[in-house]
């Protein structure tokens, strides 16, 4: 990655006035979402005051609502007036006047919803038109740091780059002692985990997490929820998942060869034969299918689908061909959440789709960090990244986007399922950490920042699933 000579740590008006303002804003989004604040808007019918007593948990909530879309609208206010005035682009400041202009019009939405709460169309348009202020809030923040951070980084192309050939390799794998020549103890022991790295274990407890959290909510939407369910569903998940990474290793084996990040991998060291590795693939994938078999059919399909597209369709054809890899491939990641769903109730709803959904956006806001942090590397691989594409600047702003996009799901899937004030608080909490660390990736632009910001995805989704499981279940 590019390290500008003299970058802020920190950042700058209007970007700093900005993300305070994104962050509130998702604060009152977040809490719209929530049913507490429907039952409160029926206990308080009146506006801008609240009648009623503060001892009444309604009452008290509906008040806090109004006191913070003050505090949210003046500190929309001054980072308009912030941007309007910085020296940035036209379209930065218009996205910021958009903002200023909607944030009456909601509040306006927010006093009908209070005064005639027998109006089912008010609360949508409340979330809508919160929705609509955050992202314009987010468009002119997103703006606003490519022109005060970018530079010209790459030049805009389609076209893959082109791998070179193994020997130019820099940073050449290193060489095992061989299999043969080790004791037979250590010999298995370093067979079995060759094995074991083919099933790329890192993704397992993610993806679990995934569908132990669609499971929850189809627990909490009704549907009934054993243990068996649970079982077959993460055993099967977890075979599904190996079975992927272990095509994926030898189908991309020989870049993995060229590549500092995966020259290490079993198959680029020949720990593994190919053969070996294909028939364990195989393995892996008929005993995934034949275990949620024993939950239901469309658990099955799904599960032999989530194979399919990330063994085929994702390492073979969009990976290395597309910059847009990334976007389409977090199909792979969402399937888990449609899996789980089905797992319990044998069918697909909407709280799943939106879950799927929520996993498909996260996916760039979490992966083009790791691309940033490993451009040179992709790039010696062979593979059209965002970063070796279309540069890092471009890539920056994607992360914000998707982030944005990712916040904004998550709080559709609070409204339609829901879910109470933990996963509301996760969400807000680190989310605002998660927004935090891109805008520093933004100033710093080092690879320490990008890491730090990939963590700080992994670090919101794992927090934000297992919320959804808590408040399911246990609220």
């Amino acid at each position: 990655m590019s390290v500008p000579a003299a970058r802020p740590r920190l950042p700058s008006t209007p970007t700093g006035w900005l993300s305070v303002a994104i962050v509130g804003v998702y604060v009152l989004v977040v809490v719209g979402a929530t049913a507490s604040l429907a039952d409160a808007a029926q206990a308080c019918s009146t506006w801008p005051a609240c009648s009623g007593a503060l001892s009444d948990t309604g009452v008290a909530i509906a008040v806090g609502h109004r006191l913070l879309a003050a505090v949210v609208g003046v500190l929309v206010l001054v980072a308009g007036i912030a941007t309007i005035r910085a020296e940035t682009t036209r379209r930065v400041k218009l996205a910021a006047g958009l903002a200023l202009a909607l944030y009456p019009a909601q509040i306006g939405v927010g006093a009908l919803m209070a005064t005639a709460p027998g109006a089912e169309l008010f609360p949508g348009l409340h979330l809508l038109a919160g929705v609509a202020i955050f992202a314009t809030l987010l468009l002119s923040l997103a703006w606003h740091l490519e022109t005060e951070t970018g530079t010209d980084d790459a030049t805009p192309t389609e076209t893959p780059a082109p791998a070179p050939e193994p020997e130019t390799d820099p940073e050449p794998a290193p060489t095992p002692v061989p299999l043969a020549e080790r004791p037979l103890p250590a010999r298995a022991r370093a067979t079995a985990f060759a094995y074991f790295q083919l099933m790329k274990p890192r993704l397992m407890w993610l993806l679990s997490l995934v569908a132990g959290a669609a499971m929850a909510l189809a627990a909490a939407s009704g549907w009934q929820l054993t243990v068996d369910t649970v079982v077959l569903t993460l055993g099967g998940g977890v075979l599904a998942i190996g079975a992927s990474g272990t095509f994926n290793h030898v189908f991309e084996r020989d870049r993995d060869r060229r590549m500092s990040r995966t020259n290490d991998r079993p198959l680029a060291t020949h720990a593994i034969p190919e053969r070996n590795a294909l028939v364990f693939g195989v393995t892996l994938t008929l005993l995934s299918v034949v275990v949620f078999l024993q939950v239901n059919a469309l658990a099955a399909a799904l599960g032999f689908v989530a194979i399919l597209f990330y063994s085929v369709v994702y390492t073979l054809v969009l990976k290395p061909n597309t910059v847009q890899n990334t976007v389409l491939g977090g199909a792979a990641g969402s399937l888990p959440a449609l899996i789980g769903w089905a797992a319990v109730t044998g069918r697909i709803d909407i709280a799943a789709l939106l879950l799927a959904a929520f996993i498909f956006v996260w996916t760039p806001a979490h992966f083009y960090n790791l691309a940033l942090a490993y451009r040179d590397d992709y790039e010696r691989g062979g593979f059209p990244m965002m970063p070796v594409v279309r540069g890092e600047t471009e890539t920056r702003k994607h992360i914000l986007l998707w982030l944005g996009l990712t916040l904004v799901v998550g709080s559709l899937l609070i409204w339609t399922t829901g879910l109470g004030w933990l996963t509301a608080f996760v969400t807000i909490s680190v989310g605002a950490a998660f927004l935090w660390a891109v805008v520093r990736l933004h100033h710093e632009q080092t690879e320490r920042a990008a890491f730090r910001a990939f963590h700080a995805s992994n670090a919101y989704l794992g927090t934000f699933l297992i919320a959804i499981v808590v408040d399911a279940l246990a609220f």
